[in-house]
């Protein structure tokens, strides 16, 4: 699968997320711009030594890279209606998460409805923090793929 982390802007939670996709064989891709540079310290830190087991690349334009794939793609936010779990993930799924201070733009919120998921969180919670969403999206959907490649 592939993780696509939508301008992220906290180094940890970036480098959190690496190593959650090295332990699961994932690919990572962060679109630009990023709150941050990838060489920085903190970011390093966080990710340890995963960084030589992972493939991470970049993308300028997410718009233009989910027109031009034929995977299926799904995007998770908090002002989503759909549970995470409701989706039969593939092995060449692509997860995208948003920023953790502006999440997704409201232009994909639009295009994309159908394909927004949340993981539920009680009453007046506003959202769980980046990297464990995106380790328990991870997470289901390789359980659901009976955690292939282990």
């Amino acid at each position: 699968m592939k993780i696509i982390l939508f301008q992220p802007q906290i180094p940890q939670n970036t480098g959190n997320i690496v190593r959650t996709c090295s332990v699961t064989g994932n690919e990572l891709i962060l679109v630009k711009p990023l709150g941050f540079s990838t060489s920085n310290r903190m970011l390093k830190r966080a990710g340890l030594d995963y960084w030589e087991g992972i493939t991470v690349s970049f993308l300028d334009d997410l718009e233009h890279y989910l027109e031009s794939t034929q995977a299926p793609f799904y995007f998770f936010s908090s002002h989503a209606e759909q549970l995470y779990t409701e989706p039969s993930y593939e092995g060449d799924s692509i997860l995208i998460f948003g920023s953790e201070t502006s999440g997704l733009p409201e232009t994909f919120h639009k295009k994309y409805q159908d394909r927004f998921f949340t993981l539920p969180m009680t009453e007046k919670s506003r959202c769980l923090n980046l990297s464990n969403a995106v380790s328990i999206v991870i997470y289901e959907a390789w359980r659901q793929q009976r955690f292939q490649g282990r």
